[in-house]
């Protein structure tokens, strides 16, 4: 998977509710289905070019939406910082005894619920 599907398909699950239930439904089929514009406009029953222009504007929304509020940029940032977290932890299991071990083991657990 790419960078843009990737990023698309986030932008589809965190603000896909404000699309059009068309835009919606071919955004998804394009981006998480794998489906060409042309199997998705048989399926639609629209024109090729239809199904370009309603991915089109889907995409414009969410980018533009994702610009004004950032919770792909959040979240994905925290991300990066849990697996950080949760790693150094792992490490810190490995080499404690003990209370620092059974805290290290609490936090990993209390991280990985966090992450979910």
């Amino acid at each position: 998977m790419d960078d843009k599907t990737l990023m698309m398909t986030m932008l589809l699950d965190f603000y896909g509710e404000l699309l059009t239930e068309k835009q919606r439904s071919c955004f998804n089929m394009h981006y998480n289905e794998d489906l060409s514009l042309s199997e998705i406009a048989d399926i639609m029953k629209i024109s090729r070019q239809g199904v370009h222009d309603l991915i089109a504007r889907a995409e414009a929304a969410l980018v533009e939406t994702e610009e004004k509020i950032g919770v792909v940029r959040r979240f994905s940032e925290r991300r990066v910082i849990y697996d950080k977290m949760e790693d150094e932890l792992k490490e810190l299991e490995q080499i404690t005894d003990g209370r620092a071990r059974e805290l290290a083991e609490k936090l990993s657990t209390e991280l990985e619920s966090v992450r979910t």
